[in-house]
């Protein structure tokens, strides 16, 4: 016999269950189980990694791999290709092939010959049943646990369903199951009765043996027949009424019998072995913020909950052998395959009466084609390509792969949010490389013109459905998502899950904070882990020899780690994706299941998966950029009706020559510091050179910057490996950038097709060591079987070739996609168009774009001051809800201020605009008055100064603006209480009188400190000056660094600054908030804030009691310490020193202070040739060393340089002398 394991809890129990599938997988395999049920809480998130580790077993059998190769090559008619195989090197796969030819003889397929699996997967979702069918909302519902078991492909189907339903209409705490949803959707399903927080027990736990009893036979009957199991499980635990698991176990026996159902044995395991049990501990406590050693938390009793052998499953019932032998029979009749092989694309709603989607798709891109290349559009060529062979060969293999129904769903809604003035991005990724894209408008610029390929995007290798994404201005996005719900069906179309991980330095801090570890422990080991994209624990271990060393001398250290190892990669949370939307042909739950977060419904599976079912997933992405555009072009449209983006012509020197200069503030893509100096070191000339910007500021092609900087300004430097080479790398000044150029190199150099190339080249990207090697050969000396001449017989050297080879490998990892690359360098030239012809406009555009980051706000305005834009106050007579653009300038909007709504501020427009301005503040509250104006709101105008325009000072209006509210109030009651009728009219009695004035104090302004502080407590910004301005000539030779610098440094991923690393800011105390901790000690959290941001320092006890009498709200300080990141929050500071501003008014303080900043050395490093390879290491090595000595680099081949920070650490000169040469590496 054998035995399944039928109720089973993964990582996706999300912090609760720690078993991850494909170890289940493998390990029910090695225990020679048959089959292996995945029973997650609630939801099925787990269920396509369950297919697909069972996979990763039954295909990896020889039979299998024989089966599938002579399946594929006899249906493609190749049989004379495939190789019979060594019947004593390799019997099985003989036998196999043997088998194969003989049925393929006799019947033409060899389908019935598929090996028999090694595992099964049964898919299935322990939910929650309720007995309340009304789904009530008013108490905490009544929940019972239940597993449901997917039988065949229609119980599949009604799982999903089921699960859908609960989680879509019936959630409330969990998702609800009631019995209506089961008799509905119990075909094809296979329902068992859960562990002791089923109904069933819980109804003989209250002695209540008529009820258990009643909803075993409902049950028994929802189902069809044999459908109903009754689970017994053994775990050592007793119920809450004293019962223990074997007395339960008896009795559900007994009940079993009497109402005709079967029994199983489960094991509901929730970790792998029981060695793992404390694992599983860590994560429900990280789940419920709890310690591990808090006696008063929710527990698993025991180590019983692990997947345990048939051996110990039998040992543990063997007064009822029969509960291990019958989950052999539900696996016997469970088989649900997940289909990864068909398109399922709903139809497209608006075909025109007697067309197909092909004929209709080709009608509308011979259109287009008119439209933008002109009658003549058949016989013209660009760049060498004819339009109509580019179009028609793009057409054939679109319609041939079933996908012409997508381009007419996508260039539908395009054109709908076009229609209905939302801003449309002009193309993302590699859609925009084909031609039939920018015939439907779904693109806005030529591929031809800009030598986008095709192939990128979809070639007739490529099996799976490419992608269009798109962007929509950020504001108006969800616009476009709630039409395409509208035109194909609410439940045709849903938004897709995404999976929060615990990643590697979170591991370490939720194990640590669980485990009792403090915060100073656990953040000095999590800090260790280097913050590079996908790092793990066990790379980490290997890379960072600090960490290495903590671990193996400290036993509390290995025991965070090796916990924090277990867990890492877990799933913690969901959330929904960004962008992602799928569009199905039949109601979404058909496909998949579906889930709620924050009332948005989402799919359970993810993106890929999606993709993988063949389901039409799409991006809608929303871009602010695109909605600032938009906005500035409807401010310029006030003075300028007829104005249109024909206007922003391509390639204008003044746009150029601005970024060139570094004013790339607001300017999309290229604001960061990085890329400021990218920019003005390349010196962008075409929206080309600002594609090689975008393309090569990454990880990786970064490296190049340096010589593609030296070969633009000296074309003499650019040196290529073979004459070929040049038309494919000329653009990008010599270098490898593109994905696109790997392809044509394999082209032109190796002759392969486009589609052959497009494959390795994806190979590459992927690093599948094993498939580069193998087609090493074929790019060098050719394969005659795929008509590859290769690189030798087109007369390019075998080591030149090699050569090449190497360098693609290196750089395809990195490469970047041209089309995408083009699509963004379009909008960050257009934004930088604005910026530099319509500064005003777009000035304001953007910076309501961003009115709830400070950090940016503060940016924007000194922009505006540096561009000699005077940035003006609220105006209630002049604002309006966002900023605008008024003759002296820009002037804030109203929605800046606290406590005053967006309605409110249209109210106030439409007055303006009915009665005209407000004449003064009384006339404003009177005409105001019983709209959304309270005290509060207009206490909040004043002291942001919207009221200044009204000739008093804030400090009167302040004495009296509740005095003209209430007067306001009593004028408004007896207008209504004396209202005239026609009969007083006639009688000629006198209107009501006017409200009365109310006396104007005779008191000073306030000062401008404190109105700089009632400005920044109503608006969250200083809006007249910033108290910082006061005190700048001080700081001169201080080295201080602005705050919004450290914050954009960590925000975009650059290195300017790094964690650990030393700084001085200067800055204005916003707020400071005591901790006491666990120590007993005090502890602050100061907030400072500076012209450019605001950022958190940590002043722990021994700092605090040093200091502390400097951090007061408002006091302005010189604060020395250490930035401190944590994953995903922003940077801190950890205070070393603080010295009152005021001080340095002092000159001994000074000039002390000054010499203490100018201590710092600085290390000269000089590279010989920037392609050695000891060159990529330098500024890896830098970043392990940070401090706040300059590091200045300097490539000797391109005579370019660049810069940098870090500590003079000799362990750091070692390694530089060790890579560059003694000689290489001086320090001043």
């Amino acid at each position: 016999m054998a035995f399944v394991h039928l109720h089973n809890h993964t990582v996706f129990s999300m912090l609760d269950g720690a078993t991850r599938i494909q170890d289940m997988v493998n390990r029910a395999v090695e225990l020679g189980m048959p089959a292996v049920a995945i029973t997650d809480h609630g939801y099925m998130y787990g269920v396509p990694d369950l297919a697909l580790a069972c996979d990763a077993v039954n295909h990896n059998t020889p039979e299998y791999k024989t089966w599938s190769h002579d399946k594929a090559f006899l249906e493609k008619d190749r049989r004379d290709e495939l190789v019979e195989p060594d019947p004593e090197a390799n019997p099985r796969e003989h036998a196999q092939y043997v088998k194969d030819m003989a049925m393929w003889d006799e019947k033409g397929n060899i389908d019935e010959l598929k090996p028999p699996l090694v595992i099964k997967p049964i898919f299935g979702c322990e939910v929650y049943f309720t007995p309340d069918e009304t789904l009530a909302r008013d108490h905490k519902p009544e929940l019972y646990h239940m597993i449901l078991l997917a039988k065949d492909q229609e119980g599949y189907v009604n799982l999903m369903q089921t699960v859908s339903e609960a989680a879509v209409q019936g959630f409330y705490y969990k998702p609800r199951v009631t019995l209506d949803n089961l008799r509905r959707h119990a075909k094809g399903m296979i329902c068992t009765s859960a562990c002791i927080a089923g109904i069933i027990p819980k109804y003989i736990d209250r002695g209540d043996m008529e009820g258990a009893i009643k909803w075993a036979e409902t049950f028994r009957d929802t189902f069809e027949p044999g459908d109903f199991y009754i689970e017994i499980q053994e775990h050592g635990i007793t119920t809450d009424n004293g019962l223990t698991d074997e007395q339960m176990d008896r009795t559900l026996i007994d009940i079993a019998k009497q109402v005709g159902v079967k029994v199983i044995a489960t094991n509901d395991f929730h970790y792998l072995r029981r060695e793992d049990a404390p694992v599983q501990d860590v994560i429900m406590c990280i789940g419920m913020n709890a310690k591990v050693d808090d006696p008063n938390r929710m527990r698993m009793t025991g180590s019983e909950f692990y997947m345990k052998t048939e051996e110990e499953m039998r040992a543990m019932f063997p007064y009822c052998p029969e509960a291990c032998d019958n989950t052999l029979e539900i696996a016997d009749k469970c088989y649900v395959e997940l289909d990864w092989d068909s398109i399922i694309l709903p139809r497209f709603p608006l075909l025109d009466p007697g067309e197909t989607h092909e004929s209709q798709f080709r009608r509308e891109c011979e259109k287009g084609l008119r439209q933008h290349y002109g009658d003549d559009w058949a016989t013209r060529e660009i760049g060498g390509v004819n339009i109509k062979e580019r179009f028609e060969y793009e057409y054939k293999v679109i319609c041939d792969k079933g996908f012409a129904a997508y381009f007419l769903i996508v260039a539908e809604y395009v054109q709908w949010a076009k229609d209905n003035g939302i801003g449309v991005g002009p193309g993302r990724g590699s859609a925009a490389g084909a031609i039939v894209a920018y015939a439907m408008n779904i693109t806005a610029f030529d591929p031809l013109e800009n030598g986008l390929m095709f192939e990128r995007f979809l070639s007739p290798q490529r099996t799976e459905m490419p992608d269009i994404d798109m962007d929509f201005g950020d504001t108006r996005r969800a616009e476009v998502v709630d039409y395409v719900r509208r035109k194909y069906g609410e439940d045709h179309v849903a938004q897709i899950v995404t999976f929060g991980t615990m990643a590697a330095r979170g591991s370490i801090r939720d194990v640590g904070r669980v485990m009792n570890f403090t915060y100073a422990e656990t953040d000095a080991v999590a800090k260790l882990v280097p913050p590079t994209p996908h790092m793990t624990l066990a790379d980490a271990l290997k890379q960072s020899p600090q960490l290495r060393q903590m671990y193996d001398s400290d036993e509390r250290v290995r025991e965070l780690v090796d916990t924090a190892k277990a867990i890492e990669g877990m799933p913690r949370n969901t959330s929904t994706h960004a962008a992602g939307v799928v569009i199905t042909k039949l109601p979404v739950y058909d496909y998949v299941p579906l889930a709620t977060n924050d009332g948005t419904i989402v799919t359970e599976y993810t993106m890929t998966t999606l993709e993988e079912l063949g389901l039409l997933k799409m991006d809608f992405l929303g871009l602010r950029n695109i909605t600032v555009i938009d906005d500035a072009i409807r401010d310029i449209r006030k003075t300028e009706p007829d104005f249109s983006m024909a206007r922003v012509t391509d390639n204008d020197p003044k746009v150029m020559d601005m970024l060139t200069q570094g004013r790339t503030a607001g300017v999309f893509q290229m604001e960061s510091t990085g890329m400021t100096g990218v920019c003005m070191g390349l010196k962008p000339q075409s929206i080309e050179d600002l594609s090689i910007i975008v393309a090569a500021y990454r990880p990786g092609p970064m490296e190049s910057i340096p010589r593609l900087i030296a070969c633009k300004q000296d074309p003499s430097l650019v040196k290529y490996k073979h004459p070929m080479l040049q038309p494919i790398l000329s653009v990008t000044y010599g270098c490898i950038l593109y994905q696109e150029q790997v392809i044509e190199i394999f082209r032109k150099l190796a002759g392969y097709s486009l589609g052959q190339a497009d494959m390795v080249r994806r190979a590459m990207s992927k690093k599948k060591v094993k498939d580069i090697e193998k087609e090493r050969g074929a790019f060098i000396r050719g394969d005659a079987s795929r008509n590859i001449s290769g690189c030798v017989a087109n007369g390019i050297p075998e080591d030149v070739a090699a050569s090449i080879y190497n360098e693609m490998y290196d750089f395809a990892n990195y490469a970047f996609n041209k089309a995408h690359s083009v699509c963004y360098a379009v909008i960050a030239y257009q934004t930088a168009w604005f910026k530099c012809y319509y500064p005003r406009e777009y000035m304001a555009a953007l910076m309501t774009s961003v009115l709830d980051s400070s950090v940016k706000i503060s940016e924007y305005i000194a922009e505006c001051r540096a561009m000699d834009i005077a940035l003006l106050p609220p105006d209630i007579n002049e604002s309006n809800d966002n900023f605008t653009v008024v003759p002296g300038g820009i002037r804030f909007g109203l929605a800046a201020i606290k406590n005053i709504g967006r309605g409110f501020i249209l109210k106030v427009m439409d007055e303006r605009e009915q009665h005209g301005k407000f004449t003064s503040l009384e006339d404003f509250t009177l005409r105001m008055y019983g709209t959304d104006l309270n005290k509060r709101a207009l206490e909040n105008l004043i002291k942001a100064g919207a009221c200044d325009g009204f000739g008093l000072n804030r400090a009167q209006m302040l004495r009296m603006y509740e005095l003209i509210m209430d007067a306001a109030a009593n004028q408004k009651s007896k207008n209504v209480e004396g209202q005239m009728g026609l009969f007083d009219l006639l009688s000629g009695e006198d209107a009501p009188a006017a409200m009365p004035a109310i006396p104007v104090p005779n008191i000073p302004e306030l000062s401008a400190q404190e109105k700089m502080s009632l400005e920044k407590q109503t608006t969250g910004l200083y809006l007249s000056g910033h108290p910082m301005d006061d005190y700048r000539p001080l700081l001169r030779g201080m080295d201080v660094v602005p705050i919004g610098e450290i914050l954009e440094c960590f925000e975009n991923g650059e290195d300017t600054y790094q964690d650990e690393q030393i700084v001085n800011i200067a800055g204005i105390v916003e707020a400071v908030k005591m901790k006491t901790t666990k120590s007993g000690s005090m502890m602050a959290y100061v907030t400072v804030e500076d012209s450019t941001g605001a950022m958190e320092m940590l002043v722990f006890s021994g700092v605090l009691g040093q200091y502390g009498s400097m951090l007061y709200e408002n006091s302005a300080v010189i604060l020395n310490g250490r930035i401190s990141v944590r994953d995903e929050k922003p940077p801190q500071l950890v205070v070393n020193r603080v010295l009152p501003i005021a001080d340095m008014q002092d000159a001994d303080v000074a000039q002390a202070a000054r010499q203490a900043a100018a201590q710092a050395h600085t290390v000269y490093l000089r590279i010989e040739d920037s392609a050695q390879s000891s060159a990529r290491k330098v500024f890896p090595v830098l970043k392990m060393f940070p401090g706040k000595a300059k590091a200045v680099v300097y490539y000797a081949d391109s005579g370019a340089r660049m810069g940098g920070k870090c500590a003079i650490d000799e362990r750091m000169l070692r390694e530089m002398r060790e890579l560059l040469g003694e000689k290489n590496v001086i320090v001043k």
